[in-house]
């Protein structure tokens, strides 16, 4: 695999899904769930037949509880997502609903406005201390290596790798927020974090087989261009990431395909975290450097 011939190549599809993802992001934004944003969660069941979606809305109408978001599931029943309901309106709720038919409560959940901002802010506070923790870690442990390419700018690459790998999830359920009213939760929050300690362990795989080829040319005073090592180092190591990668996805699919509704976007998070991932930790993070190091040199 020649880096240096096909190096323009690589960064063709992570240039376009991520200008995609940022576009999706501006235009649309998230929506939070309410364990993010505050308010209840209501799940009813129909056991004689659901109404039409727009019956919901037309029986809930008048009782001014704002935006009320109705999403159908399993074969009769509905979820409900609203702002937080004291236990008077949320009597009055069901009252609403059982209008259109019998109706059985499933489930109810209230959360408060402060306590999904202070969620907001402690997940973005987790990934900040990961982000500065991945960078310190892999320019202590790269700390022997400082030609051609310095142990520190292994750190930025891989950061840089790693924003590309949560950014194009991100931005796909900013496009599915819009299409279908996708909504993210604090389950989405953990698939990102879940990608991070992933994609990293990839990236980390190959830049340390890029540093022990770098170690083995010393020790046998043997020269070779940077672009050549790293190559080696990504044909070495691409069965084992990639292997590793399906035999996780086919897991994913599988949990999306046949688990619950609670976790389909945890697992579509997730799945698409690891193909973007494993793409970038092979052919993106690599090349990142052989780049880096050409400039370096000019």
């Amino acid at each position: 695999m020649n880096i240096s011939k096909n190096l323009k190549y690589f960064f063709i599809l992570p240039a376009l899904l991520s200008i995609a993802a940022i576009a999706a992001i501006a235009l649309w934004g998230l929506k939070p769930g309410i364990d993010l944003a505050g308010g209840s969660l209501l799940q009813v069941t129909y056991p004689n037949g659901r109404p039409a979606v727009e019956q919901v809305h037309t029986a809930v109408a008048p009782l001014n509880f704002g935006e009320v978001r109705v999403q159908p599931t399993g074969a009769s029943g509905y979820i409900l997502r609203q702002r937080d309901l004291g236990n008077d309106e949320r009597n009055t709720f069901l009252q609403a609903l059982g209008n259109l038919g019998e109706v059985k409560e499933d489930q109810f959940e209230s959360i408060g406005p402060s306590i999904g901002a202070e969620l907001l802010n402690k997940a973005w506070i987790a990934i900040v201390l990961i982000t500065i923790s991945i960078i310190l870690f892999i320019a202590f442990a790269f700390r022997g290596v400082s030609k051609p390419v310095s142990s520190w700018k292994y750190g930025i690459v891989a950061i840089a790798t790693l924003l590309h790998d949560i950014l194009v999830p991100v931005g796909l359920f900013a496009l599915l927020g819009h299409v279908v009213g996708a909504e993210v939760d604090s389950l989405f929050i953990v698939a990102l974090l879940t990608i991070l300690g992933i994609s990293i362990n990839d990236t980390i795989v190959v830049f340390d087989r890029i540093r022990e080829n770098l170690r083995l040319n010393e020790e046998h005073r043997k020269r070779e261009e940077f672009s050549d090592v790293v190559s080696k180092s990504i044909t070495q190591t691409i069965t084992r990431s990639i292997n590793t990668s399906v035999t996780v996805v086919i897991v994913l699919v599988a949990l999306y395909v046949l688990g619950p509704v609670a976790t389909k976007n945890f697992a579509l998070t997730l799945i698409v975290g690891m193909l973007v991932g494993t793409y970038s930790s092979i052919f993106l993070a690599s090349p990142l450097l052989v780049v880096w190091e050409k400039w370096s040199r000019k």
